[in-house]
């Protein structure tokens, strides 16, 4: 074979390479995103065994059997969790019976602009923003959407389920690798389970952590200032504090807009500005970065892609996972040597 069939035979290969690639890449989105309804409480499982494993084995240190200690978590997480739901729900039906007001609000605001710039005089007198964009129906159409981009919610009996599974099948891994494999294998691949668990805990406990205080920081300024719905912006901003910078940008300016409305000058929308931007700026920029480590920085266009490819196949229950989701397959992949190149190639610098 000469020296130009020998590169015509490395670029088929390559192209029949690429095209295979694409077309798993493919299936792997229509599957995920058929199994969907399964799928995601399963991965939200897998994240709330991570973060809470801990907790276990902090119980068994203590003597507690091992199945009491798990079914004394599944009680308090459904607790925690249903408590955490029915206050969404309320505070959402209350925002979507008092959104009317703030519409109204909109349109006076918009008919002193209009009056200002001269506008026609019937044209004002006539122009209603509520009846034109039917407004009194818009809260219930947010109610909705929050109740759809919430839906894990209503999936929680089947995310216990997989919860309970999964907590009970941990203690078990180590002694099948053990039968499975040759001694010096077995210990090898228990050692990177060990490291993998250690770091995925790690990750998602501190950003679970930083996420908390930043939803409860946020719940209080607002209480504070007398800002309708705090309680519900302070739970959304925990949420979103798992979607990087646009997250946060989202959590601060939707509190923003109703101080905004909601009082009659702009210095508590304005104060709640500084003192929200700066609580994110300090959590998100300098105390995270320094408690999690620099070397489980992702590429900003890892974060991009995956908050697109997670929210295009999950809606924005997706987008909440997608960042914490690559950093696990960063995690993962650094402690595998024949995969440590897919670390290297998304991580950041």
């Amino acid at each position: 074979m000469n020296y130009n069939e020998y590169i015509d035979e490395m670029e088929s290969n390559r192209v029949s390479t690429a095209s295979l690639l694409l077309i798993v890449v493919f299936m792997i989105g229509v599957v995920l995103k058929l199994a969907r309804p399964v799928l995601f409480p399963f991965f939200l499982a897998i994240f709330l065994s991570f973060t809470l494993s801990p907790v276990l084995h902090f119980l068994t240190r203590f003597k507690i059997p091992r199945s009491l200690a798990i079914v004394f978590i599944l009680l308090v997480t459904f607790f925690i969790v249903y408590l955490l739901g029915s206050l969404l729900y309320s505070s959402g039906k209350t925002f979507a019976a008092e959104f009317p007001k703030y519409g109204q609000k909109i349109n006076d605001i918009l008919v002193s602009i209009f009056a200002r710039l001269n506008f026609p005089s019937q044209e004002i007198e006539s122009f209603n923003l509520m009846e034109q964009l039917n407004i009194k129906n818009f809260g219930n159409l947010l109610l909705s959407i929050f109740g759809t981009a919430f839906s894990f919610l209503s999936n929680l009996f089947l995310i216990l389920i997989f919860f309970v599974f999964i907590l009970a099948g941990r203690g078990e891994t180590e002694a099948k690798i053990l039968r499975s494999f040759k001694r010096e294998q077995a210990e090898t691949f228990i050692q990177i389970k060990n490291n993998i668990d250690l770091q995925v805990q790690r990750y998602l406990g501190i950003k679970t952590v930083i996420s908390f205080i930043t939803g409860l920081l946020a719940t209080i300024i607002l209480l504070f200032f007398g800002v309708d719905f705090a309680i519900l912006f302070g739970f959304f901003t925990f949420i979103l504090n798992y979607i990087p910078n646009i997250g946060s940008i989202i959590a601060t300016a939707l509190p923003l807009i109703i101080a905004i409305f909601q009082f009659d000058t702009l210095w508590p929308a304005f104060w709640i500005l500084i003192i929200l931007g700066t609580i994110q700026m300090l959590l998100g920029n300098f105390i995270e970065p320094r408690v999690m480590g620099r070397g489980l920085g992702l590429s900003p266009l890892v974060v991009l892609f995956s908050l697109f490819f997670w929210g295009w196949l999950w809606g924005l229950p997706g987008m909440i996972l997608a960042v914490p989701i690559a950093a696990v397959i960063k995690i993962i992949t650094s402690n595998i040597p024949s995969l440590k190149f897919i670390s290297i190639l998304i991580s950041r610098g």
